[in-house]
C-alpha cells in the first residue's frame, strides 16, 4: 500500500509539475515561440500597401480600465467623418501591431479601425491569456468606448485567431444596438479544443489528463477553465450577423471547427472557405477577393440592422 501510496504522489507531482509548464507556455504572458508572426514589411506582400498605411498613420491612443482593473491600450485610427467602426481584435500572441492588413482593409471600406492590445499582451496590462473568454468582455467594452467617444452608430466586431474567438464569445453576450455585425477569421470553437489540439500537434501529447489539470490550474491562476470558454455555446446565443472565414489548409485550427460554428450560429450567417488557405493566411492569398467578400457581407448585414 505503501508503495501504491507513494506512485500515485509521484504522479499527481508529476502531473501538476506538466500542467504548471503548459500553463506557462499556454496562458502566461510571454513570447510564444511556437506561434509565427507576420514579418518585416516587404513590398512583395499582396498587403503592402494596407500594412504600409498602418504602419505610417496617425493614431491617437485610447485607455480603458476592464472590469477586473487592468489598463487595456487601443490604436484609434479615424477615417474621415466616417460613422462606421471596425473593433478589431488580434490573435494568440499577437498585438496590434500586427493588424496592418484587416485594419488597411477596413479603413478602404470606409470604416474607423480601432485595434486594442488584448490583456496580456502589447501595451495592456495583464499576465494570462484568456483565449478569447476573458477577452470577450474587453472587446464589448471597447465597443461601448468607440459609442461615448465618437459620432460612430454602427460597429462591426472582427477578428482573426485566438481574436476571432473572442469575438464569437463576445457575439453571445448582450449587444449595445450600434454592433451590427461579427466577422471572424480562423476562430476556434472552444480552448479546450484547440488546446487539446495543439496538444498533440506540437507535443504528440494526448489531451488527457494534461490539459484538465493545466485547465484547473488556469482555473486558480486566471479566474476560469477551458471548458467555459466555449464559442460553440455562446454563437447560439448570437443574433447578429456573423460571417466566418476559414481556411483549407488550416493545421493550426482545423477547418472544421470554422464549420462547426457555423453549424450552431443563428440567421443570418455566411461560412466563406477560402481554398489553399493557412491559418488567417486568406487576406494575403488574394486580398482583393477577401475585400470583396467581406464588403459584400457587411454591405448587407450593417446596412440592414
Amino acid at each position: 500500500m505503501v508503495a501504491v501510496g507513494v506512485i500515485l504522489t509521484i504522479v499527481v507531482v508529476g502531473l501538476v509539475g506538466a500542467g504548471s509548464y503548459f500553463y506557462h507556455v499556454a496562458i502566461a504572458r510571454g513570447e510564444k515561440s511556437f506561434v509565427a508572426q507576420a514579418g518585416k514589411l516587404s513590398k512583395k506582400s499582396p498587403v503592402y500597401a494596407q500594412r504600409y498605411w498602418y504602419q505610417h498613420a496617425k493614431k491617437q491612443t485610447w485607455t480603458i480600465e476592464s472590469h477586473d482593473q487592468l489598463k487595456l491600450v487601443a490604436w484609434y485610427l479615424p477615417n474621415g467623418h466616417s460613422k462606421k467602426t471596425v473593433v478589431l481584435a488580434h490573435g494568440f500572441a499577437g498585438n496590434k501591431s500586427l493588424m496592418g492588413a484587416w485594419a488597411g482593409m477596413y479603413h478602404e471600406l470606409g470604416y474607423n479601425v480601432l485595434v486594442p492590445d488584448a490583456r496580456a499582451a502589447g501595451a495592456s496590462q495583464g499576465q494570462a491569456v484568456g483565449y478569447g473568454w476573458l477577452e470577450r468582455r474587453d472587446d464589448l467594452q471597447w465597443a461601448k468606448t468607440v459609442v461615448q467617444r465618437t459620432a460612430t452608430t454602427r460597429i462591426v466586431m472582427s477578428g482573426i485567431s485566438m481574436g476571432a474567438a473572442g469575438m464569437v464569445m463576445a457575439s453571445g453576450e448582450p449587444q449595445i444596438p450600434e454592433i451590427k455585425a461579427y466577422v471572424v477569421d480562423s476562430p476556434f470553437t472552444s480552448a479546450k479544443a484547440i488546446i487539446s489540439y495543439q496538444a498533440g500537434q506540437l507535443y504528440h501529447l494526448p489531451a488527457f489528463p494534461l490539459v484538465d489539470v493545466t485547465s484547473a490550474i488556469t482555473k486558480i491562476r486566471a479566474g476560469y477553465t477551458f471548458g467555459e470558454a466555449d464559442a460553440v455555446k455562446q454563437i447560439r446565443q448570437n443574433h447578429r450577423p456573423i460571417m466566418i472565414i476559414s481556411g483549407s489548409q488550416d493545421d493550426f485550427v482545423p477547418t472544421a471547427m470554422g464549420r462547426k460554428l457555423y453549424r450552431n450560429a443563428n440567421q443570418p450567417k455566411r461560412f466563406w472557405l477560402v481554398k489553399g488557405a493557412g491559418h488567417t493566411t486568406a487576406i494575403t492569398q488574394n486580398y482583393q477577393a477577401y475585400k470583396h467578400h467581406v464588403a459584400r457581407f457587411l454591405q448587407r448585414a450593417v446596412a440592414d440592422n
